[in-house]
């Protein structure tokens, strides 16, 4: 794996704080947020998305009633403008994310538009008859359905690749031993998910430095972990990382994706059009700079507009803060349902051998189904996620027949605004329904 030798050339823009003399409260905090204050429930769903604070709403309704435009095309200062402030934004998502030049950063229209811009912008250019591409059945269907789809493509053109399945340890991360077993020659890429999206674990693939060829390419899905932990795509080593900004205090239909500038030339144009990063040629399209080669069409103005905003709000309360607070609220929320009978967690952070985990814990119960336990605890108050959770759910990974069997279960996701009461009460409601269905 290579080593990256220079950091950011772009030093993390600072935002204002909350509070200007004090950390701020969890009043503050939850004020930000305009659902939060609205409403008597409990929201335990940040993995599937986060809550808008306010200077995301104003944003966007802003560009809505005032100066609206298109960016990149105009002369005039209405458009002109937009430009400036786009590209303000995408250097500022370059230092958020630990790129070293904005041209890595590409927006797109959100974390599955992302990793189907991988797997087409590179892996319909790039893979040959025979290549490999290890994965996990176990990541979220947007990191496994775009490879699968990328192989019946090839398979079109007689190139047929192969999809290596690797496991998932007990603790929720990606099995890197597994990985290297099954690294060949033949390996082009090896793609995980970050942070976990139903079992909570963080994979780094920091074990394999040094030991895979420099040639593998390396792809994390941080659509979890981006504005829940820190996170560094020079020090993940990343060719490519994929964000949803929805999870991070943005709105949907935005995503980012990072490609280092090593793969730019083996790139082709995805959603070839107007604004594209195209040239025609007699010989036809030949591809022109990075990141508009991959940035078709007219952006996601109010929504890329809206991720400045969120990201300036992530950056107030630092990034650091949030993770050691959802680490703090997954530690209460372990430690009080582990007692509960007939309670059985998912791997994850409950399996570690120290006190971890990064705001995201599932679970199942006995004597109920995790949808009727998602209904009643949201009679009671308390918003869960409950289902497969967009899991891929490939159902040959003979390999592994504990995730090919899943079950539904319940997942609790935290973030700044939840709190150790609410962590609490929601411990103890599960307890009572356990208690009653016994």
């Amino acid at each position: 794996m290579r080593s990256h030798a220079s950091r950011s050339h772009f030093a993390r823009p600072s935002a204002p704080r909350l509070s200007a003399t004090s950390t701020p409260t969890p009043a503050d905090i939850r004020k930000l947020f305009p659902a939060l204050t609205e409403s008597t429930e409990i929201y335990l769903d940040s993995a599937a998305t986060t809550q808008k604070p306010l200077p995301v709403i104003e944003t966007i309704h802003r560009y809505h009633s005032s100066r609206t435009a298109n960016a990149g095309r105009g002369t005039y200062p209405w458009a002109t403008s937009l430009t400036t402030r786009l590209s303000r934004i995408r250097d500022r998502t370059a230092a958020f994310i630990g790129a070293e030049y904005p041209d890595e950063v590409v927006f797109t229209g959100g974390a599955t538009a992302a990793l189907n811009a991988v797997t087409l912008s590179w892996g319909l250019a790039i893979l040959e008859d025979g290549d490999e591409i290890l994965y996990s059945p176990a990541d979220h269907a947007s990191n496994v359905h775009p490879w699968y789809h990328l192989r019946g493509l090839l398979a079109h053109f007689g190139r047929r690749i192969e999809l290596v399945p690797y496991r998932v340890t007990a603790t929720g991360e990606a099995d890197t031993a597994d990985i290297l077993a099954k690294v060949t020659p033949r390996t082009r890429l090896i793609t995980t998910s970050h942070l976990h999206h139903v079992y909570g674990g963080l994979t780094t693939l920091a074990p394999l430095r040094g030991l895979l060829d420099p040639a593998i390419l390396l792809c994390f899905d941080c659509s979890q972990s981006g504005g829940h932990v820190p996170v560094d795509v020079t020090e993940l080593g990343a060719d490519f990382a994929i964000f949803a900004a929805h999870k991070m205090f943005g709105a949907p239909g935005t995503g980012i994706l990072y490609c280092h500038r090593r793969v730019h030339d083996t790139l082709v144009p995805f959603l070839p059009g107007g604004n594209s990063g195209v040239l025609v040629s007699e010989a036809g399209l030949m591809p022109a700079a990075m990141p508009a080669l991959l940035e078709g069409g007219t952006h996601n103005i109010p929504g890329i507009l809206a991720l400045g905003s969120a990201l300036e709000v992530l950056e107030s309360f630092d990034i650091g803060a949030i993770a050691a607070h959802n680490h703090a609220l997954t530690v209460r929320l372990i430690e009080g349902l582990r007692p509960i009978r007939g309670l059985e967690f998912l791997p994850g952070p409950a399996y570690a051998p120290n006190a971890g985990g990064y705001g995201i814990v599932s679970f199942t119960l006995d004597g109920i189904s995790a949808t009727d336990l998602g209904f009643v605890l949201s009679e009671l108050g308390f918003l869960v996620r409950t289902g497969l959770h967009c899991t891929a759910a490939v159902k040959d990974s003979a390999f592994d027949q504990r995730l090919a069997d899943a079950d539904d279960s319940v997942r609790v996701s935290t973030h700044i605004y939840n709190t150790a009461d609410e962590i609490d009460r929601f411990t103890q409601c599960v307890k009572t329904i356990a208690e009653e269905v016994r």
